[in-house]
């Protein structure tokens, strides 16, 4: 029988490409979804199949990481060989205007699927569990590069419940004897990044600019320096950590590192464009505590799982640029043609 597995935030950047990858491995793929009036699956639209098709193996339950009765059923339904806790409220600003949710959410979330999983063992039933750490648990770094063994210095609501996370992770692990994995992932982009984002919200606005659909882009930071890599290359460091022999915690990043001022290089420079004259500064959108500086050291995740970032820093950004373009020409078609309003994400985003 086809393994299973089980993801929260299946329909988020990281879980559509996991679902992906699961899917092209024969997996039978389970997702979590929040109940909506508006269902937003527009990153696995182009891999969803309709649940009475014969066949099908991508499954989505309504569920939410703030209801532990709903995970324990959703568990105990699927009965799953492998579950990927993806799901979060993952934008670091917005979490300090909202940070008992944020902390809800990341970090008692994580407990109560921790404990639903404990329960579905002592039923009978075990299940790989992998917990998505971030770069942003570092903080205020006390070295670099970061290693599994830099200590954490979290600097915002989201980092703080990452933090917990990860060491409800280890505790289960050490305490249960869960085969429950920390990938501790640097910041990782792609098409389907949320626009929020400042890769992404960077990428849209150029592509707007270029066809006359916008005039400025405000921003904060511009000295932050991130390892950025690509949103699909990471999914696979994912999976092949619950393939190993025991579980175990690994930093995913590419090793080079790049200002949010580089990045704005790269895409406008893309573009044929000078940046500097369509981006503003706005504090609005800066952090009350910022963090500087991050670089990750992966070569444990070289060495163990033998995993490497495919995609590069520039062709990351041409991809970025080259799918927002594509809902930019859409968006100035329609406006010539009378229509108002944005176009929103389409499934044509890699």
């Amino acid at each position: 029988m086809a393994k299973k597995a089980f993801i929260t935030g299946v329909t988020g950047q990281d879980g559509s490409y996991l679902a992906e990858l699961l899917l092209s491995k024969g997996y039978e793929v389970h997702g979590l979804i929040r109940r909506s009036s508006t269902l937003p699956t527009e990153r696995i639209d182009h891999i969803y199949q309709d649940p009475h098709a014969s066949g099908a193996r991508l499954k989505l339950h309504y569920g939410d990481l703030s209801d532990a009765v709903s995970l324990r059923a959703v568990l105990d339904e699927c009965r799953p060989d492998e579950v990927y806790n993806l799901g979060a409220q993952s934008h670091v600003r917005v979490s300090f205007d909202m940070p008992l949710y944020t902390a809800d959410v990341a970090a008692l979330g994580t407990l109560r699927l921790l404990e639903a999983l404990r329960e579905l063992a002592r039923r009978g039933h075990t299940a790989r569990y992998y917990q998505a750490s971030s770069s942003e648990m570092y903080g205020l770094v006390a070295e670099t590069p970061q290693t599994e063994r830099t200590p954490f210095h979290p600097r915002s609501p989201y980092s703080v419940a990452k933090v917990y996370a990860f060491w409800q992770t280890v505790n289960h692990r050490e305490s249960y004897g869960l085969f429950a994995s920390n990938g501790i992932l640097f910041n990782h982009e792609s098409p389907r990044r949320g626009e929020t984002f400042v890769t992404r919200k960077i990428t849209r606005a150029a592509t707007r600019i270029k066809l006359g659909l916008q005039d400025k882009l405000f921003l904060g930071n511009l000295e932050s320096k991130r390892d950025w890599g690509f949103a699909g290359d990471y999914v696979e460091a994912m999976w092949l950590m619950l393939q190993q022999d025991q579980p175990d915690d690994f930093v995913v990043a590419t090793g080079e590192t790049y200002s949010v001022r580089q990045f704005l290089e790269e895409t406008f420079g893309v573009l044929d464009l000078d940046w500097k004259r369509y981006v503003e500064q706005d504090e609005r959108y800066f952090r009350p505590a910022e963090v500087d500086l991050l670089l990750g050291d992966s070569s444990k995740a070289r060495r163990v799982l033998g995993w490497k970032p495919k995609v590069g820093f520039k062709d990351l950004v041409r991809m970025m640029v080259e799918s927002d373009m594509v809902l930019a020409t859409q968006e100035r078609i329609l406006k010539d043609a009378g229509h108002t309003g944005r176009v929103p994400e389409t499934e044509h985003a890699r």
